[in-house]
């Protein structure tokens, strides 16, 4: 087996980043009718781009860490790498937020203790035992997949491919109970982390799925037919079962969306590079998009608040526009004059390319 890099996930990336900020522009805006009334109703389906970047990101990490896990300096390098991309423009943002937009937008700074969740990644249990925290709401996101990294490189570590796929099933089955168990309490299931777990858990499924047996075309009609026979039980569930805050559809639905996200980034994978879905996934926006998608979903609500503060657009569709645009801006300076210096450092933590080459050869 060797350790392909697949350009077409980039722009899956560039997608998943692009549902997210759709979402989040449409959804506080209040319209009965016409075009902005449908897209309003359609950015709902863009907050499922979160569960698109767990499965996603749960796909590649694992079979990169099945690859190295017998490579020297597995833990270091993998850690150590992980962190030079994320932690920066994490604190950086952090940094922003609290202490440079109450200056821009004349708002209060939050107290230490009001920060400190943040900090320390657990801004996602604050959501939902309603701790008193302030910070960007949008963060809880990379708190499920930091408590990820935490635990899942020394799983694969320890368990071979077999076992892997029992751990798999046993975090989906308890996150499932899980979520069944909090709403019954009362609790919020969208942000905690171990009821979110499943997703990325289903994730790392596709990359063992890719050892075993390949992304060849006899596998695409297996992940064709599973994608069918899940989209059939959700849009019933959505039909069925009325009200977004129904237990049912609040159990099983992120269960459901990693299934189809499952399915169709196995689907792509299984494609030929000259089909013409490859072909768009791989043109210079989504690749460039996907690049700086880190940057894109950290940065785009600032962004939009400052268009809104001190652009007076009265159109919609210009305002969102020009929201977009100011994304990119403030995501490409980011990338090429701060994140890039500590992505440079991440070859002094490269893993070993003929000790790599070896161990995929194995796997």
């Amino acid at each position: 087996m060797k350790l392909t890099y697949y350009k077409n996930l980039d722009g899956i990336r560039a997608i998943a980043a692009l549902m997210v900020m759709f979402f989040h522009f449409f959804i506080g805006i209040e319209s009965k009718g016409g075009l902005l009334g449908f897209l309003t109703k359609v950015s709902v389906f863009g907050q499922t781009g979160v569960t698109l970047f767990f499965v996603l990101s749960g796909f590649l990490i694992t079979r990169i860490l099945i690859a190295t896990k017998n490579t020297e300096g597995f833990f270091k390098n993998f850690y150590l790498r992980r962190t030079l991309r994320i932690f920066p423009l994490y604190y950086l943002f952090l940094f922003i937020s609290y202490y440079i937009a109450p200056i821009f937008f004349g708002t209060k700074i939050p107290e230490l203790h009001q920060q400190l969740y943040y900090y320390t990644y657990l801004q996602n249990f604050a959501s939902t035992f309603n701790w008193d925290a302030i910070g960007p709401s949008h963060f809880w996101s990379l708190a499920v997949e930091e408590h990820f990294y935490l635990f899942w490189p020394f799983v694969v570590y320890l368990f071979s491919n077999k076992n892997l796929i029992k751990i798999i099933s046993g975090i989906i089955i308890v996150a499932l109970v899980l979520r069944w168990y909090m709403l019954s309490e009362g609790y919020q299931v969208f942000y905690f982390t171990f009821t979110r777990f499943d997703s990325l858990a289903i994730g790392a499924l596709l990359a063992i799925i890719e050892i075993e047996c390949g992304f060849k075309k006899r596998t695409a009609k297996k992940f064709s037919v599973l994608l069918l026979s899940l989209i059939v039980p959700t849009i019933m569930m959505w039909t069925i079962f009325t009200g977004t805050g129904d237990i049912y559809i609040q159990t099983f639905k992120f269960l459901l969306l990693s299934g189809i996200y499952f399915s169709l980034i196995g689907m792509l994978l299984c494609l030929k590079e000259e089909h013409f879905v490859n072909k768009i996934l791989r043109t210079k926006f989504f690749l460039f998009t996907g690049k700086i998608s880190y940057g894109l979903y950290v940065y785009h609500p600032l962004a939009y608040k400052f268009c809104e503060h001190y652009f007076e657009i009265e159109n919609v569709f210009l305002r969102f526009i020009v929201g977009i645009t100011c994304s990119f801006l403030l995501s490409i300076i980011s990338f090429y004059l701060f994140e890039s210096s500590f992505l440079k450092l991440k070859k002094y933590f490269d893993y070993d390319k003929k000790q790599l080459t070896a161990n995929v050869a194995k796997v």
